[in-house]
Parts: C-alpha cells; sequence; structure tokens
C-alpha cells in the first residue's frame, strides 16, 4: 500500500523534508487537514447525502472539543515520540482561539492536530489511522 504523502511528493516533485526543526504549529496545519480528509471519507464512505448533512455529520468530529477528547483517550497509546509532540503541540503559544471551544480544548486539540501532522509528514500514516480508529472507537 502506498503511503498518500509519498505519493503526493513524487507526483509533485516535492522536495524530502526533515521534521526534526519543523514547528508543532506547522505540524498542526497538515494535521488538521488530513484527520479532517480521514473523517470525511469515513462519513462518506456511510451513504450518499447532501454536502450540507455532510458538513454537519463532519463538524461533529473535527471540532476542538472532540479533539481533545480523542488526544486524552489516546494519552496512553501515545509513544514516547508521539507524547512529546503532542505536548509541544499543546504548550505552544497560540494567539488564536477555535470558535465555540475552551481555550484548553482548543490547546489539547492543537496538540491532537500536531501528532497528526507529525505522523503524517513522517509518513507514518497507517500509525495515525490506527490512532484515529482507536480513539473513535472509545468515544462511542
Amino acid at each position: 500500500m502506498s503511503d498518500i504523502f509519498e505519493i503526493i511528493k513524487q507526483n509533485m516533485d516535492l522536495e524530502d523534508i526533515d521534521t526534526v526543526n519543523y514547528s508543532p504549529l506547522t505540524f498542526a496545519y497538515i494535521g488538521d487537514a488530513i484527520y479532517e480528509l480521514v473523517i470525511r471519507t469515513m462519513i462518506v464512505d456511510e451513504a450518499n447525502r447532501s454536502a450540507n448533512d455532510l458538513h454537519k455529520m463532519s463538524s461533529e468530529y473535527v471540532k476542538a472539543s472532540t479533539q481533545a477528547k480523542l488526544a486524552e483517550i489516546l494519552m496512553d497509546d501515545f509513544d514516547e515520540e508521539e507524547l512529546a509532540v503532542f505536548k509541544r503541540g499543546r504548550n505552544t503559544k497560540i494567539n488564536s482561539k477555535a470558535k465555540n471551544a475552551s481555550f484548553n480544548d482548543y490547546k489539547k486539540a492543537t496538540g491532537f492536530e500536531a501528532v497528526m501532522g507529525y505522523l503524517y509528514l513522517e509518513g507514518k500514516t497507517e500509525r495515525m489511522i490506527e490512532l484515529i480508529k482507536k480513539g473513535l472507537e472509545k468515544l462511542d
């Protein structure tokens, strides 16, 4: 199975990257998008619905409070590296606030997104999916 990041890099002629010096907010930026792509893929797989219905369904999973819960649920499942990325993301100074989210939820959600982005950029998409699946199963 090919990794989506590798396919994008190859087909778009992108350079290899070294994530060592990437900021946690860079991880969170791409992590937010890749996590939402996973959620949207799951929802579209369930049924063919209107775009409005699809948006309502996906927004329940991608909002900061749900991501914060997923981070809490997965805390014991994160390996040492993932936990370090989570903490860096959570503890980064953030100059904005999510709509309809507490400050603590927003920070935890940023940590969660950072882990997702880190795993994606490291080519560890299967691990990312494993964590999302485990978290969603425990969430329900």
